[in-house]
This record gives C-alpha cells, sequence and structure tokens, in this order.
C-alpha cells in the first residue's frame, strides 16, 4: 500500500495517458475490492491528470461500477448456506436489519462520505435484497457528490497548500467526514437491536 501516495499514483495515470480513461477507472473500481486501497488520493490523483471534470467523470464511473457489481454479487449469493451462516453474525444482523428499514438512505449518506466501510454497506445492500434501482441511484447520487468535493480539492491542491485558510478547509472536510462516518455507524448500530434469535428474512 506504500505504493498508493499521490505522486505515485500521478505518475502512474500519466504513463498511462495513452489508454484514455482507462487507468482512471480501473483504479477506482478497484476499491470496491480492495478496501484500503485510499479514495481520496486515488480520485484526486484522476482530478490532477485529468482534469476537473475528466477525473470526475471517470472516478465517479469506476466506483459506481465497483458498487454495483459488488452489490449484485452479494444480493445473487445471498440465500446461499455460507452467507446464511455469516450473515447470522451480530454484528452483521445489525447492520442489514438498518438497511433494510432505511436502504436509500443507508446507501446514499454513507455514499457521500470520502471515508467508510464502503465495502460493507454495499455487502450489506445486497444481503437485504434492496431494490436495484434504489440502490442504482443512492450510490450514484452519493458519489456524485463525494467525487466533486475530492476533485475538486485535488485540482486546487497548489492553491490550498499556498492560502493556510483553504487548507484549513481541506482538513476540516476530511475532519468532518471522519467523524461523520463514525456517528452514523453508531447510529445505524443503536438503532438496530435485534434480540439472539431474530432471523433476518435474505
Amino acid at each position: 500500500m506504500d505504493y498508493f501516495t499521490e505522486q505515485q499514483l500521478e505518475a502512474f495515470l500519466e504513463s498511462f495517458r495513452s489508454l484514455g480513461p482507462l487507468p482512471g477507472i480501473l483504479l477506482t473500481f478497484m476499491k470496491s475490492f480492495i478496501p484500503p486501497l485510499p479514495t481520496l488520493v486515488i480520485v484526486g490523483a484522476n482530478a490532477a491528470i485529468y482534469g476537473m471534470w475528466a477525473g470526475f467523470l471517470y472516478s465517479w464511473i469506476g466506483l459506481v461500477s465497483g458498487c454495483l457489481i459488488t452489490f449484485l454479487s452479494f444480493r445473487w449469493a445471498a440465500g446461499t448456506p455460507y452467507m446464511q451462516r455469516w450473515a447470522n453474525k451480530p454484528k452483521v444482523r445489525k447492520l442489514m436489519n438498518w438497511a433494510q428499514k432505511n436502504g436509500f438512505n443507508f446507501v446514499f449518506l454513507l455514499s457521500i462520505l470520502p471515508v467508510g466501510p464502503f465495502v460493507l454497506v454495499n455487502m450489506a445492500a445486497g444481503l437485504t435484497r434492496m431494490q436495484i434501482t434504489s440502490f442504482a441511484v443512492a450510490v450514484a447520487l452519493g458519489k456524485a457528490v463525494m467525487v466533486f468535493c475530492v476533485s475538486y480539492i485535488g485540482t486546487n491542491m497548489t492553491d490550498f497548500m499556498e492560502q493556510p485558510l483553504k487548507l484549513a478547509g481541506v482538513v476540516l472536510f476530511i475532519g468532518a467526514s471522519i467523524w461523520m462516518n463514525r456517528r452514523l455507524q453508531a447510529y445505524f448500530a443503536a438503532s438496530a437491536p435485534l434480540a439472539p434469535d431474530t432471523e433476518i428474512e435474505i
């Protein structure tokens, strides 16, 4: 993971510019399957190399595509014995119970944040058999907001570094996202208590 610095990613994207948008889309697509990949760095690098709007589009396509494939895979596998056993774990059951009741808000709110358990969100939505259209719209809108904010920061990083007040705003944005992510996770867990013998229909 030490390779995934902003400088390294920009050098990687620059070296494969002949392939057009594919490298930028692929990097963000991989985020749904390799959770430790730094979303902020990858999206920012796309914006820095391809430009604000092209970088935004490539990052958005990659992230939404990865989320949809993860969601559809777990939705298809929800009825298998292994997934049934995994879904009965207490923490997973709480997350799934809340997702069942508040699916659109659950996906949309966590999709807006640049940090968070993206893979778990996609998995929980898939296991609860959330409607495909609702999931697609929620994740598309949420990721659009997040990618736009991060892309804007990525294309104006020089200005932010030269102007401390703008840099403070970036730091505040990231810190607020981390805080909000933790608060939302705590809220989801607290608002979805399950009795030990509760069954989740999947």
